[in-house]
């Protein structure tokens, strides 16, 4: 029996040309997608970063705690700058999955799915932070008022134990929503948000209840400081 080679290596070319040229068209389109996408993605996340140093984002991470501990970690972060390249790379991970759509990579694309599908929580975890930072700057001052209105001891001992207790339990709320912590976290942290409004109410009870209606409006005037730089 005889071997044409020469027609098995036409025919084997031949499908592999059609084939080619059937999965060419999606490959450029891919591409022209992709680069569109990635091209957005940076003008937003430098949108986004040059938004938040105009309203002074950062300002709420230059306390000196925050600011202490990250530089004795030797850790150098630009909140505004990290803020911008989470929603750049989250807009990527989004116009890749739209180009491997396109190229029909099934098994690829289920994954990055998965990674789009976690960012709403990674998003989530951040804003909790965020918003941990705020609040607790604010209990430390209510604590510390209330207890130099009340004439105590170790108010501003106390007042930043108020704060850090909120920020600790802000991480783990965070852990919580990445899906990292377990069940008995979940269920202090339950325990946690009873007491600590209970411990908000009595705070500002207190605070208002001893004239402290003009620390509160200090309080808030130093927020809006804060923000506007």
């Amino acid at each position: 029996m005889n071997i044409n080679w020469q027609e098995i290596f036409d025919r084997v070319s031949q499908d592999m040309t059609a084939s080619f040229l059937q999965v060419f068209p999606k490959i450029v389109i891919a591409i022209i997608v992709f680069t569109i996408g990635w091209l957005l993605a940076v003008a937003v996340g430098r949108l986004i970063t040059e938004v938040l140093n105009r309203i002074n984002f950062n300002q709420l991470f230059q306390r000196g705690d925050w600011k202490g501990a990250l530089e004795r970690a030797d850790i150098k972060m630009d909140p505004a700058r990290f803020v911008g390249s989470l929603f750049k790379w989250m807009i990527g991970l989004v116009v890749l999955l739209m180009a491997v759509d396109i190229l029909g990579l099934e098994g690829f694309e289920m994954f990055l799915q998965d990674v789009v599908g976690y960012l709403p929580n990674v998003i989530a975890a951040a804003l909790i932070l965020v918003v941990a930072v705020v609040i607790s700057d604010v209990v430390e001052k209510i604590v510390r008022f209330a207890m130099e209105s009340m004439r105590l001891t170790h108010g501003q001992l106390i007042g930043s134990i108020a704060k850090w207790i909120i920020l600790i339990f802000a991480f783990l709320s965070a852990l919580l929503q990445l899906h990292i912590a377990v069940l008995p976290i979940e269920i202090l942290i339950q325990t946690f948000v009873q007491a600590l409004g209970y411990g908000l109410a009595l705070a500002f009870a207190l605070a208002f209840g001893l004239g402290g209606r003009d620390i509160a409006a200090d309080i808030i005037r130093d927020i809006r400081n804060k923000m506007r730089g």
